[in-house]
């Protein structure tokens, strides 16, 4: 009820100053909000979900929110993506609203103030849902030595993720998508596994890893993409980010502007790859479904087709935080 009269206001700034300022505003207030979490347990990757509603990566890139939306109710918050390096992303506006379509396109080009300020923000403390820090790769970075950024980032979040998720499927880091190619995504993550046997060793425990990948991903490259999760021991599948194609929203008001699109347009895409892996997978590797959820019914569908969990963003910016306890109480 509350946030179909803050809507219209929200909706009248510019995208982005919108989303500054309601994240500001929850997490002023967090503490005179009781926590509307619904509690739906479930056990995926090793790790206790107090529901599988999340928080999908873009919304709190810096960790700053995390008290104030761990009182929406989500069973799982990732924040991300992460660069080693602070960097400003793209020049503004780079948020666009298609509101006839309830969806949106974003060229942010990971803006984040580096792993060392996040971790600061995530701190020591345990929370009662869960916290994934999804990486990525520095633009000044080349994708040729993209290995480097993915490890460092992953060292450093190692001790205080929950579990952690490998952002290769922008589409707003020029080149980042070649890394899902079948030869670089050998390679990535074969050194980020060495890595990690070695980070298990050292803190006598294993971090769950999850890789991001793209709506827009050729259907024939699944299997072979499903055998390298498979082989090396990855334990969740993040589908999908945002896509650059723009089926379903031509001729609409800013449908030309670069970046990834999100929202109720991504659906189809989002189900047929989350339909295409978990063909491939069964259920040997747990399926992360996000894109274009926008109610408890697109929500059961996506556990119909094969997801363990789901994530939400650009539902949650049109439909309101209501949607993440509509979701936990449906299931």
């Amino acid at each position: 009820m509350l946030y179909s009269l803050v809507k219209p206001v929200l909706f009248s700034l510019d995208p982005e100053l919108a989303h500054d300022v309601s994240l500001d505003m929850l997490q002023l207030f967090h503490r005179l909000l009781p926590n509307r979490r619904i509690d739906k347990p479930v056990r995926i990757m090793g790790l206790d979900f107090p529901n599988p509603v999340g928080l999908a990566a873009g919304l709190d890139k810096n960790a700053d929110y995390l008290d104030g939306l761990g009182k929406l109710g989500f069973g799982f918050i990732e924040v991300g993506s992460v660069t080693p390096k602070a960097q400003p992303g793209n020049p503004q506006p780079r948020i666009f609203r298609l509101v006839r379509k309830q969806s949106l396109i974003n060229r942010m080009g990971f803006n984040n103030d580096g792993v060392d300020h996040l971790l600061q923000n995530v701190g020591e403390r345990k929370r009662d849902f869960v916290v994934g820090i999804n990486i990525g790769k520095n633009l000044a970075t080349p994708v040729d030595q993209a290995l480097s950024d993915y490890c460092l980032g992953f060292e450093k979040v190692y001790r205080q993720a929950d579990y952690i998720a490998i952002n290769i499927s922008s589409p707003n880091t020029p080149g980042l998508r070649d890394l899902q190619n079948e030869a670089a995504l050998d390679a990535l993550l074969s050194a980020v596994s060495q890595l990690r046997l070695k980070l298990e060793d050292q803190h006598q425990f294993r971090r769950p890893l999850a890789l991001k990948l793209s709506p827009d991903l050729a259907a024939e490259a699944i299997p072979a993409v499903a055998a390298l999760l498979r082989k090396y021991s990855v334990d969740g599948l993040i589908v999908t980010n945002t896509t650059i194609s723009r089926d379903g929203v031509q001729g609409q008001p800013f449908a030309d502007e670069s970046g990834g699109l999100s929202g109720l347009a991504l659906r189809d895409k989002s189900r047929q790859v989350l339909s295409d892996f978990q063909r491939e997978l069964v259920d040997d590797i747990p399926i992360i479904s996000v894109g274009g959820i926008d109610s408890a019914e697109e929500a059961r569908l996506r556990f119909e087709l094969g997801a363990k969990l789901v994530q939400l963003y650009t539902g949650l910016i049109y439909r309101g935080p209501g949607l993440v306890s509509a979701i936990a109480r449906a299931l």
